[in-house]
């Protein structure tokens, strides 16, 4: 079929290929199985529908929270594991949502080539997108390890994750440091609505739920020690486990009673902000989360100065 999209280098292409269009396969995994694992990006994010469009709009924060210089964010999505189908669908809200405000700037792409020292040097954040299975290590890339941590480190910019940036960094251990977790499985699977809890409600980054807990359709990940302790970051929202039908899915072990959603934390005279949320398309609909992503991105960017102290 005739159609457009974007190539992994983030510039706009047109096909005139048959290809298999990505989301609609894993509905239909989905339906058949109740799961679907593509390996690696696809050459071509699918371009998304009107209506997809317009949902994202409907939910996007009408300004920034914290008046700031108009900042540049690096947008990264690469897969090299499992293929986040809601991926073009973030990569849109968080380019709209800084379009909108005017908070920032994006540049999406795939292309590993752009973390070099020189090159980061224009961006104030690097946004991790459902990024998978990188294989950046010390050993194998360490240029490209090297560009990233300086970056962060050295000059004080922001990191964010997005979902699955938990999976990143299987062979890089300080990244995982960074991060603050590494994912070791999700009990909580997409289908289902889970209770959150509001653990820090008087933070400015979690001023969007107003202090009040609510409950989300989406893919929790599974937080473990030693890499997620309240000891190695702030945490500002877990999962509300008093709730029955969070606490009693099968395959929960004792530690699962404290699975943190978002968290910050300094990373030398940097920052990073992290949210699980992020699997599903309509978390990208969702008004209280894109304004909370909104408020993590600008912590990320060092336009708020709020406490990161991890309260044990």
């Amino acid at each position: 079929m005739a159609g457009s999209g974007r190539n992994r280098k983030g510039t706009v292409m047109t096909c005139r290929v048959k290809v298999v269009c990505v989301a609609a396969v894993a509905a239909l995994c989905l339906s058949l199985v109740g799961s679907c694992a593509f390996a690696g990006s696809p050459e071509i994010l699918r371009d998304l529908k009107p209506e997809e469009i317009a949902k994202i709009k409907a939910a996007l924060p009408e300004k920034a929270t914290k008046e700031a210089p108009q900042r540049k964010m690096l947008v990264f999505w690469r897969c090299e594991g499992f293929f986040h189908t809601v991926i073009p669908v973030a990569n849109e809200a968080l380019r709209l949502m800084g379009e909108k405000t005017g908070a920032y700037t994006v540049v999406t792409t795939d292309d590993p080539s752009v973390f070099t020292i020189e090159n980061l040097k224009q961006f104030d954040a690097i946004c991790f997108n459902n990024s998978t299975g990188l294989k950046f290590s010390p050993e194998t890339t360490p240029g490209i390890c090297e560009a990233i941590m300086d970056f962060v480190k050295v000059d004080g910019k922001g990191i964010v994750g997005i979902h699955a940036a938990a999976d990143n960094f299987g062979r890089w251990e300080e990244a995982r440091k960074m991060m603050g977790n590494s994912f070791t499985g999700h009990p909580w699977g997409a289908g289902g609505t889970w209770a959150i809890k509001i653990d820090q409600p008087d933070h400015p980054l979690t001023a969007a739920f107003k202090g009040q807990s609510f409950k989300v359709k989406d893919e929790i990940y599974r937080t473990d020690a030693p890499l997620y302790t309240r000891e190695n970051q702030f945490v500002l929202m877990s999962l509300d486990m008093s709730d029955p039908a969070t606490k009693n899915v099968g395959g929960l072990k004792p530690s699962d009673d404290d699975t943190g959603i978002t968290w910050i934390k300094d990373w030398g005279k940097g920052r990073m902000f992290y949210c699980s949320l992020g699997h599903n398309d309509e978390i990208f609909y969702n008004a209280a989360i894109l304004r909370h992503y909104l408020d993590g991105i600008q912590f990320a960017f060092g336009d708020y100065q709020v406490d990161t102290k991890p309260k044990p």
